[in-house]
């Protein structure tokens, strides 16, 4: 069971299904024996988002002015067709006042053109090749589409992801659902190691 549920935390990572087309199916999970029962996520908090079965993880957030941001992102990084894909995707989604947590300059700089490798590389360090729901998360290593892994931690009801750089984001509501995945809406961007901001 603990192999599932950290395959399950796997899938919770991503957030932003950003490069399914880069996904690739040798990312490993790692296994450790513990307890079968399942962890309990955040309760779900009232939708951010909340999606028609029928309205793709683009689609959702396009409509839900909070992630505003993370749509022009989205775009600049010329990952809107890959999130319109077929999935599944998890996706731990930052909101507006996510991005503002980032000075301004450094963020309007990695919207730009010449930035959008880093760019990439951030908001696929948010997705999951996976479509997880909150109660299925455990604690441990999750592997995003990016490559790099975070780790999810359970503190009681509270759900954090700590990224490459130790910053950590809270899982503020979780299960907003899509045709195509699942989003799980978090208070602070995703950093992964290598990236620096």
């Amino acid at each position: 069971m603990r192999k599932t549920r950290t395959a399950v935390a796997v899938a919770l990572i991503g957030a932003a299904a950003l490069t399914a087309a880069a996904c690739s199916d040798d990312a490993e999970t790692s296994t450790t024996a513990g307890p079968t029962s399942t962890t309990a996520a955040p309760t779900t908090a009232p939708p951010i988002g909340e999606a028609m079965t029928t309205d793709t993880i683009v689609d959702v957030a396009v409509s839900n002015p909070d992630f505003s941001t993370l749509v022009s992102a989205v775009r600049a990084a010329g990952l809107a067709e890959t999130l319109n894909g077929e999935g599944p995707f998890t996706v731990f989604a930052p909101t507006n006042d996510a991005f503002a947590k980032i000075p301004a300059a450094t963020l309007q700089s990695l919207l730009e053109p010449a930035n959008q490798a880093t760019l990439t590389k951030i908001l696929t360090y948010h997705v999951v090749a996976a479509q997880v729901m909150a109660a299925d998360v455990a604690p441990g290593e999750v592997v995003t589409v990016e490559g790099q892994p975070f780790t999810i931690e359970v503190d009681g009801t509270d759900v954090y992801i700590v990224d490459g750089k130790g910053g950590r984001a809270q899982v503020v509501s979780t299960d907003v659902e899509a045709s195509n995945g699942v989003i799980h809406v978090i208070d602070a961007v995703l950093i992964p190691a290598d990236v620096t901001v």
